[in-house]
Formats: structure tokens, C-alpha cells, sequence
């Protein structure tokens, strides 16, 4: 789930990105069709994509700690899984 907080308080920045033309066109669509702007839209977009490369990001670090900590599924848990969803 996403939050996206607009408002008159809400510290803001630009940024210039550049885009294919055809990105841009389905920008406006949408913009259009929902009655947002595109401002607003590449920000909810920059914001969903970091959330979600952070908890990736995340993910892969707890994963590796848990490596090195030489905690791994045993043959017995392995085999379990495999008979849950293989048959």
C-alpha cells in the first residue's frame, strides 16, 4: 500500500527527467483520464518504485546475513517443501 501526501505543507523539489516520447503520451492519457497531473503522477511512480527497490534492497540484505550466518533450510525442511507443492 501507498501513501502519497499532498498538500500545501508538503516540501517539494524539482526534477527534470527526460523520456521516450511514447512514455510521455501515455503520461498525458492518464493524467487525462484520471484527472491528475503529471507532476503528480511521475511522483507517486518515483515513489513506488523506490519503496519497492528498498524493500528488495532489504530483502537481499537480510538474506545475505542470514548466509553468513550459516542459516539455511535443512535437506528435512527442503524435501517438506518440495512434497507441499510438488506432490
Amino acid at each position: 500500500m501507498y501513501t502519497i501526501i499532498c498538500g500545501a505543507n508538503m516540501e517539494t523539489a524539482i526534477l527534470t527527467i527526460r523520456i521516450p516520447q511514447e512514455v510521455k503520451a501515455q503520461l498525458d492519457k492518464l493524467a487525462e483520464a484520471t484527472n491528475r497531473s503529471r507532476s503528480f503522477l511521475g511522483s507517486v511512480a518515483i515513489q513506488k518504485y523506490i519503496d519497492l527497490e528498498a524493500w528488495q534492497i532489504g530483502e537481499i540484505q537480510q538474506a545475505i546475513q542470514e548466509a553468513d550466518a550459516n542459516d539455511f533450510a535443512s535437506d528435512e525442511e527442503i524435501a517438506a517443501v518440495v512434497k507441499k507443492y510438488a506432490g
